[in-house]
């Protein structure tokens, strides 16, 4: 299986204008620029001596909020795209992940400089349009279990929050 930084071989899709029975349409020039900000984006630079790469989104990332602010409108862009292709919602919503952990964790200084080098998440979300339009069942559903098991811990995160807080008052008050 392709990994976010290798592109994979895509069918001949029909123009357009022609959706498929899974409301998933095709358009190769939109799939291309996906491809091609995702890689200037995350993997353009290579840092020499070693086989690992960096795009502009470590680079701008380091201008105070301008850099998280152009960061967001192109993961902003990459997910309209997506949308606009038809992805299904459960892809959408994994993108959605990708860029709110890169937003949150990014916002962080210098350590979010790091996390961007190493996320990569328009390089992901490429990958995940790319799966969605070649096998957009199996991306589906994969995608579904991720954002489940997601909510469900958020939920439990939030579970233990309150409870330890009862607790904590309880020690107080008693």
């Amino acid at each position: 299986m392709p990994t976010a930084t290798e592109p994979i071989e895509l069918p001949r899709f029909p123009p357009l204008d022609a959706p498929r029975a899974d409301g998933v349409v095709s358009d190769p020039q939109a799939l291309e620029l996906v491809r091609a900000i995702a890689k200037l984006f995350d993997n353009a630079i290579p840092i020499p001596g070693t086989k690992y790469r960096i795009g502009l989104d470590v680079l701008i990332g380091l201008i105070p909020g301008v850099g998280d602010a152009v960061s967001a409108a192109v993961s902003a862009y990459i997910m309209m795209v997506a949308a606009k292709l038809g992805v299904p919602k459960a892809v959408l919503l994994r993108m959605l992940m990708n860029v709110g952990t890169d937003a949150v964790v990014g916002a962080v200084p210098f350590v979010g400089d790091v996390f961007d080098a190493a996320w990569k998440a328009n390089a992901k979300n490429a990958a995940l349009l790319e799966r969605a339009l070649v096998e957009p069942a199996a991306t589906r559903r994969s995608s579904t279990w991720l954002v489940v098991g997601m909510v469900a811990a958020v939920l439990g995160i939030a579970a233990s929050g309150v409870a330890l807080t009862v607790l904590l008052v309880r020690a107080l008050v008693g």
